[in-house]
């Protein structure tokens, strides 16, 4: 069963990615944060992101982010110039900004955007692309009226997280309409949103209940369609559940805390090496703890901490008590 790591902006960095794969491992495939065109510009954050030499080792997909297919050809040809060959299009991010200027879940309200895109990656058989989305940005049927244009993309697959973006996190997702994608896609499929990696694979639930995503639907698609898996806030909160082979189960706390601890090391060392002064290196280390389920009050003294010494206080005492819940 395929495993992916999805995208979050500011928390999954090639730091954290490289930390994940050399300590726990069980994924096949981590994503970048979008990779996005900004006053007319690429990002060089971003770029320094998908250096090839900063993911050597790790099985590293750069995600991009477009409104059209000038931008898309644009970042392709950046994406490609570094080396890549695998490339994953972001039609599913929520965030208001992004929507407002037709990006992620806001283009798929644009169906004719869509297809420039589509004719972009048919000229580009030298490239492997995949696809994030939504269900739409307003309603499920965007996706479905999108779905002769999706069908005729070049991609290993296709990601749905089953919401709609105006919802953003929130809500529930909406198994039917994700099944009556599926029904219609001639690509695999992954599932994405609110995944539970802490029962067994043919038990696996999301943190909702949403009902077993591998249940045989005979009457409407068959489930062998289904890819795997992406996880992106469950693998922060709970990043050693892919530590044991499938069925995914809990290792022991012992072993979810050496492995916590051997991730913090490697991410603590690069940001002291390579950041500058207490509140930069704070700033991204706070970000490893944001998700983690940890106790709430050790948290809180970890992330209100305002002074590298203060920090590895908090840590050393969050650690020395049991970092896993």
């Amino acid at each position: 069963m395929y495993i992916a790591f999805a995208p979050l902006q500011g928390y999954t960095d090639a730091v954290y990615r490289r930390a994940h794969r050399e300590c726990v491992g069980g994924v096949d495939e981590y994503y970048t944060p979008f990779v996005r065109i900004e006053k007319g510009e690429v990002r060089k954050k971003d770029l320094r992101d998908i250096d090839p030499a900063a993911n050597t080792g790790v099985p590293t997909v750069p995600q991009v982010i477009a409104k059209d297919g000038e931008e898309f050809a644009r970042l392709c040809d950046v994406v490609q110039g570094l080396g890549w060959r695998r490339i994953d299009l972001n039609m599913g991010c929520p965030f208001p900004m992004q929507v407002k200027a037709g990006r992620g879940s806001g283009l798929l309200q644009h169906p004719e955007r869509v297809e420039e895109i589509a004719r972009e990656m048919r000229q580009r058989p030298e490239v492997q692309f995949s696809v994030k989305m939504r269900l739409g940005q307003e309603s499920a049927e965007e996706s479905i009226e999108l779905l002769p244009i999706i069908n005729e993309m070049p991609l290993v697959h296709v990601t749905l997280h089953p919401r709609m973006g105006r919802q953003q996190y929130k809500g529930t997702v909406d198994k039917d309409a994700f099944w009556r994608f599926v029904h219609g896609c001639r690509h695999p499929m992954v599932y994405n949103g609110d995944i539970s990696l802490d029962t067994p694979l043919g038990q696996m639930q999301a943190s909702d209940g949403f009902p077993d995503l591998w249940e045989q639907r005979t009457d409407e698609v068959d489930g062998s369609k289904i890819k795997g898996v992406m996880i992106g806030r469950g693998l922060l909160a709970r990043p050693w559940m892919t530590h044991t082979p499938p069925p995914f189960g809990s290792p022991s706390p012992k072993l979810g805390e050496e492995l916590v601890k051997q991730m913090h090391e490697r991410i603590y060392r690069h940001a002291v090496e390579n950041l500058c002064g207490d509140s930069q290196i704070l700033s991204h280390l706070h970000a490893f703890w944001e998700y983690l389920e940890i106790d709430r009050k050790h948290k809180k003294a970890i992330m209100k901490s305002s002074t590298l010494s203060r920090y590895n206080e908090a840590v050393a005492v969050t650690c020395r008590l049991g970092v896993c819940r």
